[in-house]
């Protein structure tokens, strides 16, 4: 009376039985089996009782009962998916049918019941992401496989881009919007910022100590850069001793300004570099000299080569730190995580503040893309073929529907014997 095939479907549908698929099919034959042979078990005892009395009366009506509990309940489960008996009974298969209505129903039941605001919500915010997150990463090993994990992903994208790809960059988006900006603005404003927070103090303590270390082992380049300049007439002992007297001081004056913080040289720095501020900010002309280097540094046919140069090498760089799962990178990632870790299950602040972030952005998603995620479900539903879909369906759902089959069967003659019984009281 049942069948169930398995064939080549559209998109999302697979004529092949996965094992799960074997599996399923298999207990719903089983059960197919069990109610089919109740159905005859009824059909035989009806048959071995007929135009008894009594006790076997009872028996009778009972198995009567049963065979048409049996056979109705067999043409409703059997009508969900195909016409019984393959005739063209009004109301039946009715998923093949009527499979787009019922897609559409399912996407509005998804939408009203599962894909609301509160509801997401109060999930995201129940599941404690922030502190599973925190217990699991703790591990040092968990925080190492997520290191290793996001440096290969790193690593794989730092390869996609290409050379070409940051020309492009900087050629047609880059330039273009460096020559829009003015320059003075930006330039004045960060080294005005730089200056009143003592920013720039670090990096000449850097300068001296690398000028101080360069004169102080350099001292024959020292001389012959002074030599060049020197007077053609003057003798060459007298330049020589100039020379030497001038690296000396030179070393001392630079190791002045290297341990006095408030060294005259200093104050003159900060000075000039606090107006070349002011006046990149107020001074057109010192905005317009500002502007002309940045338009002539663009216009350098050395700047894009520059820019990929500078491009290399930091990709390389970051490449061979990338793919080093040993090296320094590698371990202060780990530490990171694990540090990061660690706060989570020791902040419950930080906790709630994550949690509640991981909760607006689902409920944006949701609120933004639930329709169109729905929407798939019609989508798809419309795509599949009547028949092979109403056989995925029912390889799924077809053992629970069995049941019904076989309850019938049993409460039809239950039934069956309480109307005999009725009927032998009355008459």
């Amino acid at each position: 009376m049942d069948t169930l095939t398995s064939s080549p479907g559209p998109a999302g549908l697979t004529g092949v039985d996965s094992a799960a698929d074997a599996a399923r099919r298999t207990a719903l034959r089983r059960m197919r089996a069990v109610a089919l042979g109740l159905l005859v078990f009824a059909a035989v005892v009806y048959a071995a009782t007929l135009g008894r009395d009594g006790f076997l009366g009872f028996v009778n009506a009972g198995a009567e009962a049963s065979m048409v509990g049996a056979m109705a309940d067999w043409f409703a489960v059997t009508a969900l998916f195909r016409h019984p008996l393959g005739l063209p009974v009004p109301h039946t298969a009715l998923i093949p049918k009527r499979k787009d209505e019922l897609g559409r129903g399912l996407e509005e039941f998804v939408g009203e019941n599962f894909l609301q605001e509160e509801i997401i919500r109060d999930r995201v915010t129940s599941a404690e992401l922030s502190r599973r997150i925190g217990t699991w990463a703790v591990d040092r090993a968990n925080a190492r496989k997520v290191v290793a994990e996001g440096m290969e992903v790193a690593s794989i994208a730092l390869a996609k881009v290409k050379d070409e790809h940051i020309t492009d960059l900087v050629e047609m988006a880059l330039v273009p919007r460096f020559r829009e900006e003015p320059i003075a603005p930006i330039l004045g404003t960060f080294v005005t910022e730089a200056v009143r927070d003592d920013l720039h103090h670090g990096l000449v303590d850097l300068a001296l100590e690398e000028l101080h270390g360069w004169v102080t082992h350099n001292p024959e380049t020292f001389a012959d850069v002074l030599m060049e300049r020197a007077p053609w007439w003057a003798p060459d002992r007298l330049n020589e001793m100039v020379t030497e007297r001038l690296h000396v001081e030179a070393i001392r004056w630079l190791g002045d300004i290297r341990q006095d913080p408030r060294h005259r040289a200093r104050k003159a720095l900060d000075s000039m570099l606090a107006r070349l501020g002011d006046d990149l900010l107020t001074n057109a002309a010192t905005q317009e000299r500002a502007e002309n280097f940045k338009v002539r540094m663009l216009d350098h046919p050395q700047f894009t080569t520059t820019a990929i140069s500078l491009w290399t090498a930091l990709k390389n760089a970051l490449a061979g730190a990338l793919q080093d799962p040993d090296g320094p990178l590698a371990q202060r990632l780990e530490e990171e995580v694990v540090a990061f870790a660690r706060r989570l299950l020791a902040e419950p602040e930080l906790r709630a503040r994550l949690d509640g972030m991981a909760a607006d952005a689902a409920v944006f998603g949701v609120t933004r893309y639930g329709s169109e995620l729905t929407a798939v479900i019609t989508h798809t539903i419309e795509q599949w073929d009547g028949k092979e879909a109403s056989d995925r369906i029912e390889l799924h759902v077809g053992r629970d529907l069995q049941f019904i089959r076989i309850n019938g069967t049993i409460v039809g003659g239950l039934v069956g014997v309480i109307i005999h019984a009725l009927t032998v009281v009355l008459h």
